[in-house]
């Protein structure tokens, strides 16, 4: 529809005056207004008007964050604009009438299920809160608009405003529901959505109501010795990224090179140029329209191929040795690092001549390990390789500073804890590393994500308990309804979660929830926060799921399962210490009254084999408007690129304090964006202020490690913790991964460290915080590390930004065309 458009500058004087009326802005709209002038022409037409505007808006963000808000209203109103024909902001009746139209054309053109049609649409639309659209940030409107409204497939034309795209995905979720509930459900669905306390993964939000409803977010397989099941993977490898999943791969079973085929009698390649091919699968893959395949592809650490598999993301060497897009990700048992710190030998084995021993965990595989280098010492294997455990080690922590890669995990913290422990092996996480489930032969693991938003549970400077139950119970019936709803595009994926029907909750906006409860995040009251807040989560979505197990049934794999013996995720940390013969450094202390949860999950069992799961929410955190997950704010001011753009992010609450205090000035700002977003060393800062205000290089990695290990006790998968690595240390780097597995951590994720242009503005003295003490080989207290691992990794820092599809060991450098540090996405959006 068109309409009739005013000349230039009426146009901008007019929308500006209406996006900005109950703003305070710092800047003069005159002059606004002439700046907007400058960028379009004479009878430019609306687009590039409300363009002209954003752009100039934009541009100011940094100074004052109301700014954005208006920018983010310009944005919304030409959106409408675009699916109405009619300039925003939009009457009531005209936005409600949108929302139908939306689901009947969506159904008409074979965009939605026939069954969205069956709603009673007119009573829905009068749920919708059109006044919410207001919680959205510029970066979540144009993130919004470009990737995750409905669009026609022929025309590209866009179907869906904000709110019809909340409640869209609501009744799409509850789809599940009995007919009767449908329309009750779909509105405390949408509640939970719009007012952005829960957020469903991206895979959720692009297809739910779709005529093809793939809504899970992560994929695991196991790939077997065998040539037609390896070309089999990558049929399923493309099928899976194919609708938005994000794999992890477990490429364990497959012999070494130069191991026998005895069917043609030579010897085998080995593992890599099977990842070679699976990496040129993963970028061939466009998921769903909105972006390339990504996957992790995980090795054992015994494995006669991991010291060519911890090469594989480097620039130099035999490319067809390399894995450009595809991640990889080191499975590491205790047992190798206990020979690390033991300063003793590692054998790496071909898993053709030690079958058993990929399936063993704990105290079994110590013990199968030992009988193998027996069996090496006695000439009954054809091949093996005696290297030291600390010497490969610092080799796979140089290549992690290199290249970021391969990211560490552990694989005894993940089966030892897992509640499936009487079902099979967890042989790989996913391609986020928060995902811990069991694959086979004949599963492949599913996990289905959705994140509760901290921050929007903040009562004065407590955590809103009742509020929480209420999204946790709401969010929990979301999350198992995708499991009954969910296109499967392989039938080991639809084996394996109907039966099991893992979910994976998780939080984000734990940083903002921080600053809002006036904690720094490098305090060790963050500490208790962090502990007590995974505690009431995990609380209420265990006895959710128990809850739910009594009105629909039990998974299919539930008797036998740790739930079914009476254990918790709490209980399982004494269950590792066990099976290390030594101490997990955590404290599992219950705080809450579990008895409840216990008697009911004893009566009713449970709904779900696992229930949290902490993913990286780097793209949902966008459109909740909050931090990411469990990370520390990046910056206080930094540029944030995705597939979207680039965006100026500003710390609000910052701004805040200071302009309270009159210290947010031109003056200020210059300082800050001179060090880069940090305000440590700004002493007219107050001291309370700056401690709250830590960025992420700025808070020990140790202790962010130990805000982890605190949430872990409560978690029953894992969590994708960043490690954010204010250094060019060796030593440093190998304090911090080892005291990851001191604490029990199952898996981290992307090391991000700064570029080289930022060191020397960082602040963060690691020694303050003290190096983790242990003993070596000798008995005498020292690192494990040497001075030669700490030239290497400092040689080996990269200058750049990772990009959606690099490396990811660099997180931090100034752009060409900005004074101000960046960040960009990482490439697994499917957990996002």
């Amino acid at each position: 529809m068109t309409q009739a458009t005013p000349p230039t500058t009426d146009r901008i004087e007019d929308r500006l005056a209406a996006a900005t009326a109950d703003f305070d802005l710092a800047s003069d709209r005159e002059e606004l207004a002439r700046a907007a002038e400058r960028d379009s022409y004479e009878d430019a037409d609306a687009d590039e008007i409300d363009e002209a505007l954003i752009g100039v808006l934009t541009a100011r963000t940094e100074r004052d964050p109301a700014h954005d808000d208006a920018a983010a209203r310009v944005a919304r109103w030409r959106h409408a604009r675009n699916v109405t024909g009619t300039d925003g902001p939009l009457s009531g009746e005209t936005y409600r009438a949108s929302f139908v139209e939306a689901i009947e054309s969506g159904v008409e053109r074979d965009l939605l299920d026939d069954r969205m049609a069956e709603y009673d649409l007119e009573s829905l639309s009068h749920a919708l809160v059109p006044e919410r659209d207001e919680e959205f940030g510029y970066m979540a409107v144009s993130t919004l608009v470009q990737r995750y409204f409905l669009r026609t497939v022929e025309e590209d034309e866009p179907l869906e405003l904000p709110q019809a795209f909340w409640m869209r995905v609501a009744m799409g979720v509850a789809l599940a529901e009995d007919p009767e509930d449908r329309e009750a459900r779909a509105v405390e669905f949408y509640d939970a959505l719009s007012t952005l306390r829960f957020v469903h993964s991206t895979p959720t939000l692009f297809h739910a109501g779709t005529t093809h409803p793939q809504l899970s977010s992560c994929y695991l397989t196991t790939v077997q010795d065998d040539l037609e099941d390896i070309f089999d993977s990558y049929k399923a490898h493309a099928k899976l990224s194919k609708w938005s999943g994000g794999l992890g791969n477990d490429w364990t079973n497959v012999r070494a090179e130069g191991s026998l085929i005895e069917s043609t009698g030579v010897e085998s390649t080995g593992v890599i140029p099977f990842l070679n091919i699976s990496d040129d699968v993963t970028g061939a893959i466009n998921r769903s329209g909105k972006r390339r395949g990504a996957a992790c592809a995980y090795l054992a650490a015994w494995h006669l191929d991991f010291p060519a598999f911890l090469d594989l993301k480097r620039n130099t060497g035999d490319e067809r040795r390399r894995t450009h897009e595809m991640n990889t990700a080191a499975w590491v048992p205790d047992l190798f690092m206990k020979r690390v710190r033991a300063g003793e030998q590692w054998t790496l084995f071909s898993p053709d001549e030690v079958p058993e021993l990929h399936e063993a965990t704990g105290q079994e595989f110590e013990e199968l390990y030992e009988r193998y280098e027996q069996a090496a010492d006695d000439g009954e294997l054809r091949q093996y390789e005696r290297v030291e455990a600390a010497e490969l080690w610092r080799t796979m922590l140089t290549r992690l500073f290199e290249t970021g890669h391969p990211w560490i995990t552990f694989k005894d913290p993940c089966n030892v804890r897992s509640p499936q422990d009487h079902y099979g092996t967890i042989n790989s996480s996913n391609l986020c590393t928060e995902i811990t489930l069991n694959t086979s032969q004949d599963e492949t693991a599913v996990c289905n994500l959705g994140s509760v938003n901290l921050a929007k549970h903040v009562d004065g400077e407590e955590l809103d308990r009742e509020a929480l139950s209420d999204t946790v119970e709401t969010a929990m019936r979301m999350l198992d309804n995708v499991v009954d709803l969910n296109f499967y595009p392989t039938d080991r994926a639809e084996r394996a979660n109907t039966r099991h029907r893992p979910v994976g909750l998780g939080v984000m906006g734990f940083h903002e929830m921080l600053t809002e409860r006036g904690v720094g995040m490098a305090s060790d009251e963050a500490l208790e926060v962090a502990d007590r807040t995974m505690e009431q989560v995990a609380y209420h979505a265990i006895l959710n799921s128990s809850r739910l197990a009594k009105e629909r049934g039990t998974y299919d794999s539930y008797e036998g399962s740790k739930w079914d013996r009476g254990l918790l995720p709490q209980d399982t940390v004494e269950l590792l210490e066990e099976e290390r013969g030594e101490p997990v450094d955590v404290d599992p202390e219950e705080r809450l009254d579990w008895g409840e949860v216990r008697d009911h999950v004893a009566e009713h069992g449970m709904r779900n084999s696992n229930t949290t799961a902490v993913a990286p929410t780097a793209t949902i955190s966008t459109i909740a408007g909050t931090t990411p997950s469990i990370e520390p704010r990046y910056s206080n001011l930094y540029v944030k690129s995705n597939m979207s753009g680039e965006f100026t992010v500003v710390n609000e609450h910052l701004v805040e304090e200071l302009d309270d205090l009159g210290l947010w000035t031109d003056e200020m700002l210059d300082r800050i964006k001179y060090h880069d977003g940090a305000i440590q060393e700004i002493e007219s800062i107050p001291p309370a202020l700056r401690e709250r205000h830590r960025g992420a290089f700025e808070i020990d990695p140790r202790h962010q490690l130990e805000l982890t290990a605190r949430r872990a006790i409560w978690v029953d998968q894992s969590q994708s913790h960043n490690v954010f690595f204010p250094s060019t240390d060796g030593t440093l780097l190998d304090d911090v991964y080892q005291r990851a597995w001191e604490l029990g951590l199952k898996t981290t994720y992307y090391l991000r460290t700064l570029g080289a242009s930022q060191f020397e503005k960082s602040t963060l003295d690691m020694d303050e915080y003290g190096r983790t003490q242990r003993r070596d080989a000798d008995g005498d207290a020292g690192d494990d590390a040497t001075d030669e691992q700490g030239e290497a990794a400092a040689d080996g820092g990269r200058t750049s930004p990772p990009s959606d599809g690099a490396d990811g060991g660099d997180a931090c450098d100034a752009s060409d065309d900005s004074e101000l540090p960046s960040v960009e996405d990482p490439t697994c959006e499917a957990c996002q």
